[in-house]
């Protein structure tokens, strides 16, 4: 059983304690314990408490939802709310099945416990990973409310049905309120008889991809969301840090406070010790106000002995990378088949291309921070994360004391994208707060704080080989791809193991293993340890399927013109649903045949080789399967660029995008999750990027650090396929095919290949004049 299904099935044997009304959710694993809380804050909640709760007469058939006395509904929800809206769409799925009134619905962010089973939010897993025990908990509910109202209307549930919060037998009809006003029902099911109840045909769901009012966006615009960046306790204090030269190995040698003591409201500096090893070489600056804490940290003169990496470029470490592909050692194999190194040694021709991408920040809307305090014997991190089971033990270790007296208190996000599944930050909030006697501090990090301290996307380097047939067909294929590897740094336990036994990061080389039949082949995930010695390598949206379908279609397209082909038309031919490529159920229903569909949809909508388009004006296309594997997005997406050949600027004038993400719960969220993810994917094409000097990043805010900007925003056509299959993910699957689409779009249009992300003007023109001159 692979990691992805071993989480669900640990999801679908969850069951849980009865909620509190308030934070969202905090996970562990190995031997870290949970904890539940109530939250101390002077901020409103972010939900009213109602008669769903606990003690106050509510009717609860599993963990996951409860019927109050008067008919409201609470779904708990235990995915992190980070801007995506997730609330909504997974109390559909209860709400539907169990047939509520979609006006008497509402969410709850609960607090943590064990029995909850697996809380993260991230890897565009939550909708796939709750749809399953979220349909039979409100089959649950649903069942419980046609017996007893049967029983009330003096007839047999086979004579009821369920509708709109109520049931209803002929002409009669009870609510589902008054149901559990009456009866004061108390059965309840387990995870095995839950799975048993018989659920509705997708012909009869009124709420799933219907349009209805969302439940989580209220408290975001009246201001009454609580996010970590508000949090505040009575006496506390204002930190913020003073960075190393060097992310790791970085020791301090002096500290001269002279100029910090001329600042109103500075307090004292704090040099970390961490035994964690997760902010070596800190300096922390303690005021009575942030804005003292800024002014103080600026004036704070260090002096540091700075870490082996301080002189390490991003050139650097993508010549580490060729090296390590060049070796043809090392790594792991995602796929290893039997006869890869025959068929190259049989090969009438190999074609091979190599390509690059640049490190990418995450520049999250807010700003890291975290609160920390010492209380009633217990530490307490206030802080909004996407997976606190990671960095529970991390904080325990650096503070010296046991789990079991470490919690982490949950809020809303602004903005995660991968960046908050890493908790790093909330350790030298308690390292500060331990330093001054457990006192309330609250930690913020400027956004040039942020950014240096930014666990952002590795730099990566890519190598694609085919081996061709007598008749030029693909007989043989190798991917290797070189980058830091976030989860053995932050989750090794998480890691995949390939074909060769072997572990790997799985979201460093997802993308790569395909579903195009192209013979035996050989997929390699290289670890680039000189990146993850210089940084925290990190996930960020989409994570390596933002830059292994940028080689792999990419090549793909070159491959097609190398051969005369139409780069459609190839793609098709390798898109044959056979072998490992057939699917299989209940994720990967069709195969690569789905991935054809979206495909052959996609050439439709934009009219790819039969549109008339101006001069040095095209469509590039490509197409990938979204995400992973084990839970694929078909995924096709198209990009008409203009090449200024003058200036080299290349302009997106309009995207298209089909996907097939299975049965779709949320139509707004889903498009706008999939527009996110499209614009994200054009930002890392054409704009977005930095660059590691000296051991850190060069660009430390938004005046030298160039995101799409909204006058760069093109228009975008968004098209679902209509299934009733499995709900896959959607959070990232946009980011996909863009990257790819943008460059053939570019050679489509003036004839040049380019294979560094993200495409400059500069190299446009390079591209030009050699293409002239050849």
């Amino acid at each position: 059983m692979g990691k992805l299904e071993q989480i669900a099935a640990r999801q679908d044997r969850a069951a849980g304690l009865k909620a509190s009304r308030r934070g969202f959710l905090m996970t562990a694993m190995g031997s870290a314990l949970m904890f539940g809380f109530a939250r101390e804050s002077k901020a409103a909640q972010l939900y009213p408490a109602s008669a769903t709760m606990p003690g106050n007469g509510a009717f609860e058939p599993t963990v996951w939802c409860s019927i109050g006395p008067d008919g409201t509904v609470n779904i708990n929800v235990i995915r992190a709310e980070m801007g995506q809206h997730v609330g909504t769409a997974l109390a559909r799925i209860i709400a539907d099945e169990m047939e509520a009134d979609w006006s008497k619905v509402q969410i709850t962010q609960v607090d943590t416990d064990p029995k909850w089973g697996l809380m993260v939010t991230g890897g565009s897993w939550s909708v796939w990973m709750t749809w399953d025990v979220f349909r039979q908990a409100g089959a649950a509910a649903r069942t419980v409310m046609v017996e007893e109202g049967a029983k009330l209307l003096g007839t047999s549930p086979a004579n009821c049905i369920a509708r709109n919060g109520r049931v209803i037998a002929g002409s009669k009809s009870i609510s589902y309120g008054d149901i559990v006003s009456k009866v004061h029902p108390t059965r309840t099911f387990t995870p095995e008889e839950m799975g048993k109840l018989p659920l509705k045909p997708a012909s009869e769901r009124r709420l799933i991809g219907k349009d209805v009012k969302s439940l989580d966006i209220p408290a975001k615009t009246d201001g009454s969301a609580i996010y970590g960046i508000d949090a505040k306790l009575d006496g506390m204090v204002y930190a913020r840090p003073k960075l190393p030269p060097t992310r790791y190995g970085s020791k301090v040698v002096s500290v001269d406070d002279t100029d910090a003591k001329k600042v109103k409201g500075y307090i004292r500096y704090v040099v970390l010790e961490d035994p964690s090893e997760t902010v070596p070489g800190w300096v922390a600056v303690l005021a009575s106000s942030y804005p003292a804490a800024i002014r103080a940290t600026d004036a704070l003169k260090v002096t540091w002995t700075p870490g082996k990496t301080a002189k390490v470029s991003e050139q650097d470490i993508i010549e580490h990378g060729r090296k390590q592909i060049a070796e043809k050692t090392g790594g792991s194999c995602v796929f290893n088949d039997a006869g890869v190194d025959e068929a190259f040694k049989s090969a009438k021709q190999v074609f091979e291309r190599t390509y690059t991408c640049a490190s990418v920040l995450h520049y999250q809307l807010e700003p890291t921070n975290a609160l920390a305090r010492l209380q009633d014997g217990k530490w307490e991190v206030h802080c909004g994360n996407q997976w606190q089971s990671l960095f529970l033990p991390v904080i325990a270790k650096a503070l010296q004391v046991p789990e079991s007296d470490v919690v982490m208190r949950s809020y809303l996000l602004g903005g995660g994208f991968g960046r908050r599944l890493n908790g790093d930050y909330a350790v030298p909030a308690a390292l500060i707060s331990k330093a001054i006697g457990g006192k309330p501090v609250k930690l913020i990090l400027t956004r040039s704080d942020d950014m240096l301290f930014d666990s952002f996307r590795s730099p990566s380097i890519q190598t694609v080989r085919v081996a061709l047939d007598e008749q030029k067909n693909p007989n043989g294929w190798e991917h290797h791809a070189s980058a830091g590897w976030p989860t053995r740094v932050m989750a090794a336990a998480f890691m995949e193991k390939g074909a060769d036994g072997k572990p790997y990061d799985q979201f460093a080389i997802a993308g790569a293993d395909h579903w195009y039949d192209v013979g035996p082949m050989r997929v390699r995930a290289l670890d680039n340890d000189l990146a993850s010695d210089t940084f925290r390598p990190g996930w960020l949206r989409s994570v390596s399927s933002g830059w292994t379908p940028w080689a792999h279609e990419a090549f793909l397209d070159e491959l097609a013109h190398e051969l005369g082909k139409d780069p459609v038309d190839f793609r098709l031919s390798l898109l044959t649903a056979k072998g490992r490529n057939a699917g299989k159920a209940p994720d990967s229903v069709g195969g690569a045949k789905r991935q054809a569909d979206v495909l052959k949809r996609l050439v439709e909508k934009c009219g790819y080789g039969k549109t008339t388009l101006p001069k040095d004006t095209a469509i590039g296309i490509a197409t990938t399967f979204g995400q992973e594997r084990a839970m694929p997005t078909w995924t096709a997406g198209a990009a008409q660029v203009h090449v200024d050949r003058k200036t080299g600027v290349v302009t997106c004038q309009k995207i298209w995008l089909v996907l097939d993400a299975g049965t779709i719960i949320d139509p707004d969220g889903a498009a706008a999750q999939t527009e996110g993810g499209a614009l994200w994917g054009l930002s890392m094409a054409l704009f977005e990027n930095t660059e590691i000097v000296d051991g850190n990043v060069r660009d430390l805010n938004l005046n030298s650090y160039t995101p799409l900007r909204i006058a760069d925003a093109p228009e975008i056509d968004i098209e679902f396929v209509e299934s009733t299959e499995k709900p896959m993910g959607l959070g990232e699957p946009g980011v996909t095919t863009i990257g790819a689409a943008i460059a053939n779009g570019v050679f489509n249009a003036v004839g040049v290949r380019l294979r560094h992300q993200p495409i400059r003007p500069a190299d446009v023109l390079k591209g030009l004049a050699d293409h002239k001159s050849a």
